[in-house]
């Protein structure tokens, strides 16, 4: 006798076995479970979004006012005058 045919003989005792009582609620419960994560999933992302564009309208509403592009002016050395 093979180890497949031993599992297979070991499977099959245990599906013919005892079953274990299921709660008649249990399908009410996972709905319920199923609707408070789906719930909280929404809730997650639209903060989220939120979020990502608050952050956008910081960036450029700073970005505006700093003008980051623009060259600094150069306070090391005098003004050319006079030549």
């Amino acid at each position: 006798m093979s180890s497949h045919d031993r599992k297979e003989d070991v499977v099959r005792r245990m599906l013919n076995g005892l079953h274990p009582a299921v709660p008649p609620d249990l399908a009410d419960r996972a709905a319920g479970r199923g609707r408070r994560m789906l719930r909280r999933h929404r809730a997650v992302r639209a903060v989220g979004w939120v979020l990502l564009i608050a952050a956008i309208i910081a960036f450029t509403v700073w970005a505006v006012i700093v003008q980051p592009w623009t060259t600094p002016p150069t306070d090391t050395t005098p003004p050319l005058e006079g030549w």
